[in-house]
């Protein structure tokens, strides 16, 4: 039972504005939690840094199921060459402008010691072809190409007998939470073969952990009865989230192990319950979010629309105001609170007055160009 062509789910763009804007926080609170950031505060935050943790663990991997929701519902509407160009438009492109022009300002300021100038910094930054953040988008030109074929199995008779076992597994209250025996799987076993922290694309570590996340969300929405099934047992999934929310913080506070497990086992733990809460906090969010979330006011749309060019120039914006923020003799939370509304003020400012009303700057950032642009187009051909 597929979803309608036409039938939205506000839900979705809820949920893409609230994490991103989740993402953002994150980033704002960084270089306060001790954790070794572009550009660091002299005092740190242990507590800041014990929360951030845990929201580290959803926040990313839900996104990634949005995304591929968002190629499932696509792929419905138009066809399979049309989704490719249009991905490839929509996210190689701003990548490249990305790589060329955002990103370069927070390598310079991360190593603004050796460079005299930005100008004569820049050269060198360039050539360094960092992703940085945008590895999200990188990742999602990858993942979208791989949701072609997917999408066309899930569309044939053989994917009919997956559904069926999935289906089953529903009727059990927290059947669907049982998906987390091959996420765990995928996490240990490509991590312990790829141990390594950056988020490069064949860095299978973490490639193949968001690819679980991507391609579970393209099955849920699929089905419309196993889309249901995330709303019907919100209660039980949050009741799960619960559950792993006390093991996770249980062993993330746990006393030194090292005497009694190797590092190996130490991190294989670490990674099953981070593993619990990442995939019950999703199903929770999800199952809530069809619950309450059934509208998208006009602020929303506007919001999802410059979503895409806020992500790709928040963090720049922050590492930027951040630099001089952090020299402040002042305290922590008032640091935070300035560069949060700082750098919100300033990111909202570019989308909306430099991205938003001019279609050059639309087409390099991965948004659709203004309807009268494309009727003089369209009238000229």
């Amino acid at each position: 039972m597929q979803l309608k062509n036409n039938q939205r789910l506000p839900e979705l763009d809820w949920l893409r504005v609230i994490l991103i804007f989740a993402v953002f926080i994150h980033h704002v609170c960084m270089p306060f939690n001790g954790d070794n950031w572009h550009i660091m505060n002299t005092e740190s935050s242990k507590l800041l840094d014990d929360v951030m943790v845990y929201f580290e663990q959803f926040r990313l991997p839900t996104l990634f199921f949005i995304s591929g929701i968002g190629a499932v519902i696509l792929l419905s509407k138009i066809s399979v060459k049309k989704f490719a160009s249009d991905k490839l438009l929509r996210l190689l492109i701003p990548l490249i402008v990305g790589v060329l022009f955002v990103v370069p300002p927070q390598s310079y300021i991360e190593n603004i010691s050796q460079y005299e100038s930005f100008w004569q910094a820049y050269p060198s930054l360039v050539l360094n072809l960092s992703t940085n953040h945008l590895w999200f988008i990188e990742y999602l030109i990858v993942f979208s190409l791989l949701a072609i074929p997917l999408n066309t199995f899930l569309n044939t008779k053989a994917s009919t007998k997956v559904f069926k076992y999935i289906i089953k597994l529903t009727k059990f209250k927290g059947g669907l939470f049982l998906f987390v025996s091959l996420l765990i799987v995928i996490k240990i076993s490509f991590s312990l073969f790829f141990p390594s922290d950056d988020n490069k694309i064949e860095n299978l570590s973490s490639s193949s952990y968001y690819l679980f996340f991507f391609i579970t969300g393209m099955i849920f929405v699929a089905n419309k009865e196993l889309w249901q099934r995330v709303c019907e047992h919100r209660l039980y999934h949050l009741i799960i989230l619960l559950i792993s929310t006390v093991i996770f913080y249980g062993y993330y506070y746990s006393p030194d192990l090292s005497d009694y497990l190797s590092l190996n086992v130490r991190w294989s733990i670490w990674w099953f319950v981070c593993c619990l809460v990442s995939w019950s906090a999703l199903l929770t969010i999800l199952g809530y979010a069809q619950f309450y979330l059934k509208k998208t006011p006009q602020w929303l749309r506007l919001s999802n629309e410059l979503i895409y060019p806020f992500y790709i120039f928040h963090q720049t914006v922050i590492v930027v105001i951040g630099f001089y923020v952090i020299n402040w003799q002042t305290s922590i939370l008032i640091k935070i609170i300035s560069l949060l509304f700082l750098s919100l003020i300033t990111t909202c400012g570019i989308c909306l007055f430099i991205i938003k009303p001019f279609n050059l700057f639309r087409f390099l950032f991965g948004l659709k160009l203004k309807e009268k642009t494309k009727l003089l187009l369209s009238n000229k051909t």
